[in-house]
């Protein structure tokens, strides 16, 4: 054999070695990282989302009517829209151990308080509070995500990040409708108060843990080694291009048609996922479930659905380094279900299985939508633009829970409001074709 063809041959060995060692670093950093993001996003969803629950027992009690509800489930986002942006410079700037360790601890505490809620302005003031406390989680998870990985293995963590959504759901829904059901009425205190004091908890001691266990970024990392370290910056600052119009500093990166393209793509998701997300035991409850068991229960298959699907979804878009049509079709099936279900109301099966295949759709939407805004976005701009991004969506997160709380009251039913959902999706959609290709 020639020395041209050994030397050939010896490079093709090295850049395998040196593929396979960097896959082996990633996955070390992932089975390091990822489990313990996902708990901390499992507690959050649950705590913000487990009102839907409470409110089959305590709209009764406490004489709310789906207008109230719908005002105070929504009201979490203006004090999420407030402290978003201020809450993601802290993590920059503190890390994110102190950041996300504060965060859980505030929001566990004041989850737990709102079994004392006893009226409606007790009831907004409670929700405002939450809002404020888990303000700049996720935008501070995946800008953390982002000193971590590269960008062309950012949409299957988010993805795993995200996939935590639909299992608070599975693990939330049957949880609460048995602890609702068992507990109602121990000590003098409904079901719905022992649903947030047992659901609250858990969250101020992770919280704690929190801070013993994060590491801010890699280079702080006692568990790789220099090498290890020193090849994880390289992979993470390798990223693509910055599309034409974009600049890495914050003002250059607003005043940009991509960065107003890309917030009001979010803003059409966050409207399905919102409305779906406070309302889905009420919607299930409406198609005959009355049982706070089995409505638990028929409520956790389209997050079991969704947190499949999603998850195979980022690993795609990963594997094919493409977003936008994988955002698009995310967005057509979430639409599809919502028609499935608001039309086939009468038939229990066909209606959830709408139910499932549009919490697919809506859910594997995230991961590829913020794998391809942290790769437009980058430093100044990825630390407030992140943030800003989801606090600008925020308002739809307030007025979606409240339209739906309108539109059956007059209506009795939440057909209306799946309708206006679905078209959110698809306005979406559109809109996600209309980025620049990228491939990351």
């Amino acid at each position: 054999m020639s020395d041209s063809k050994l030397s050939s041959l010896a490079a093709g060995l090295r850049c395998v070695s040196s593929s396979e060692n960097e896959a082996r670093i990633f996955k070390k950093i992932a089975l390091r990282i990822m489990p313990f993001l996902f708990l901390v996003y499992v507690l959050s969803y649950l705590d913000r989302v487990n009102i839907g629950y409470a409110k089959l027992q305590f709209g009764a009690d406490l004489g709310f009517s789906d207008r109230v509800y719908g005002l105070g489930a929504g009201i979490f986002f203006i004090g999420y829209l407030c402290f978003e942006v201020p809450s993601n410079v802290m993590l920059n700037r503190f890390g994110a151990r102190v950041t996300i360790s504060r965060i859980m601890i505030l929001w566990g505490a004041l989850s737990t308080g709102m079994m004392f809620i006893h009226s409606s302005t007790s009831f907004y003031l409670m929700r405002f509070l939450l809002g404020v406390a888990e303000a700049g989680l996720v935008p501070g998870v995946i800008l953390y995500l982002t000193y971590w990985f590269p960008a062309d293995m950012r949409a299957r963590m988010i993805a795993i990040f995200m996939a935590a959504i639909p299992v608070s759901g599975i693990i939330g829904a049957p949880l609460s409708g048995f602890v609702m059901r068992t507990f109602n009425g121990t000590h003098e205190l409904r079901g719905w108060q022992w649903m947030f004091l047992l659901e609250g908890i858990p969250s101020v001691l992770v919280g704690i843990w929190a801070y013993f266990y994060l590491d801010n970024r890699p280079k702080d990392a006692r568990w790789l080694s220099a090498e290890e370290r020193s090849l994880v910056a390289i992979r993470v600052d390798a990223q693509v291009q910055v599309p034409h119009g974009m600049s890495n500093g914050i003002g250059a990166a607003v005043r940009s048609r991509v960065f107003w393209l890309l917030t009001f793509i979010y803003l059409f998701l966050i409207v399905g996922n919102a409305g779906f997300s406070f309302w889905l035991p009420q919607i299930v409850m409406d198609l005959g479930v009355t049982d706070l068991v089995t409505n638990g229960l028929v409520t956790a298959i389209p997050y079991l659905v969704a947190g499949i699907g999603m998850i195979a979804v980022g690993y795609s878009s990963d594997r094919r380094g493409e977003c936008r049509w994988h955002y698009a079709m995310g967005s057509v099936a979430g639409a599809l279900g919502l028609f499935v279900c608001a039309f086939f109301a009468h038939s229990l099966v066909v209606a959830v299985a709408g139910l499932a295949l549009s919490y697919l759709g809506i859910l594997s939407c995230f991961g590829v939508f913020w794998s391809s805004a942290t790769s437009i976005l980058k430093s100044e701009a990825a630390v407030v633009g992140i943030a800003l991004i989801n606090s600008i969506s925020s308002v739809p997160s307030y007025i979606s829970p409240f339209v739906l709380g309108i539109i059956r009251d007059a209506t009795h039913h939440i057909s209306g409001g799946l309708y206006l959902i679905a078209l959110c999706l698809l306005i979406g959609g559109f809109l996600a074709l209309r980025l620049p290709r990228m491939r990351v």
